[in-house]
């Protein structure tokens, strides 16, 4: 509960999202308290769940398309279907929604054919599936480096300058991961604090070979730095999916206004039946309904809002949808 935390590791949480490799030293000094507290306080927050610094891989980069798939079953098939989706290796934020009837995944595609199979081959054979609608990925407003944190965080605006690394360049061109690359990927996705020592163990790298690779897969916009939260820290209880559709004239004008609301922790625009996707978090059923009829209701050229309340997550990813 939201009660279980205080200001302080709001305050550091807030500090992760804007640096997740940040010195205990830098943040114990922006937040005014010693480095032994919040090595103490991360420590505990870590090891109950609450917070953890993670290693995301926008898979976009490499090539791969981003589908969200609906897919609808009998409420008694709903968890077995969700969770034979889960474990999938090409799947993430596997949730049920609307009231167990409907199961909404992310599933990443390498190729054309993998698209073909998956869509076409693959689920529809699944027991029990009735029906599935899939959506995919064309442009994102708000996710991956960003994080609903950054919205809700406390940090003042000196204390979150002081804290912010220089900016990354961009460096353009095609990835190549090799082996190293991707047990560098895997262990700085359970754990994106792991020290240059640890990774170089790791993969059989120096640190100098680690920290130069980190930084080129950074700047190719691959690698990232996220944090997963335990929302009701900030107070926050319920995930709802909105799926909008938007004139395409406006489509541009809506996402990039669904990606500044304080609510919202991925938006983006996506095939389909609707063009417009939103992972929105609330304190509360009413306050959703104040987002719903206000915020949503300004959007430009809004033409229909279907909303798909969580009622579980079986399988989540860092902040992806």
């Amino acid at each position: 509960m939201e009660s279980d935390y205080d200001e302080l590791d709001r305050r550091l949480v807030h500090a992760l999202q804007i640096d997740g490799r940040a010195p205990f030293s830098a943040i114990a000094e922006a937040l005014g308290v010693s480095d032994r507290t919040i090595a103490r306080r991360y420590a505990r927050l870590r090891s109950t769940g609450a917070v953890r610094v993670l290693g995301g891989v926008d898979p976009t980069v490499l090539g791969a398309t981003l589908w969200f798939l609906r897919v609808r079953c009998a409420p008694a098939a709903s968890l077995p279907v969700a969770e034979a989706l889960a474990r999938r290796p090409d799947t993430s934020w596997v949730s049920l929604t609307s009231g167990g009837t409907e199961i909404t995944c992310v599933a990443r595609t390498e190729s054309e054919a993998d698209s073909e199979a998956l869509l076409l081959a693959k689920l529809p054979r699944t027991p029990r599936v009735q029906g599935v609608t899939a959506h995919c990925v064309l442009h994102t407003f708000y996710g991956g480096p960003d994080n609903l944190v950054g919205k809700l965080g406390s940090l003042d605006a000196e204390a979150s300058e002081r804290l912010r690394p220089p900016p990354m360049p961009h460096r353009p061109g095609p990835v190549r991961l090799d082996d190293g690359d991707r047990k560098l990927l895997a262990l700085l996705a359970t754990d994106g604090r792991a020290g240059f020592e640890q990774l170089a163990a790791a993969t059989g790298w120096s640190p100098t070979t680690v920290r130069r690779r980190m930084t080129e897969l950074r700047e190719h916009r691959l690698l990232h730095l996220d944090i997963d939260v335990d929302w009701r820290m900030f107070g926050v209880n319920a995930r709802t999916l909105l799926w909008l559709s938007a004139a395409p004239a406006h489509l541009e004008e809506a996402g990039q206004a669904l990606a500044r609301h304080p609510e919202v922790a991925f938006a983006a625009a996506t095939t389909g039946p609707t063009n417009l996707y939103a992972s929105v978090l609330c304190t509360n059923q009413q306050e959703l309904y104040q987002y719903l009829t206000t915020r949503v209701a300004a959007l430009p050229a809004i033409e229909h809002v279907e909303t798909a309340p969580v009622i579980r997550t079986v399988k989540q990813a860092a902040n992806q949808a």
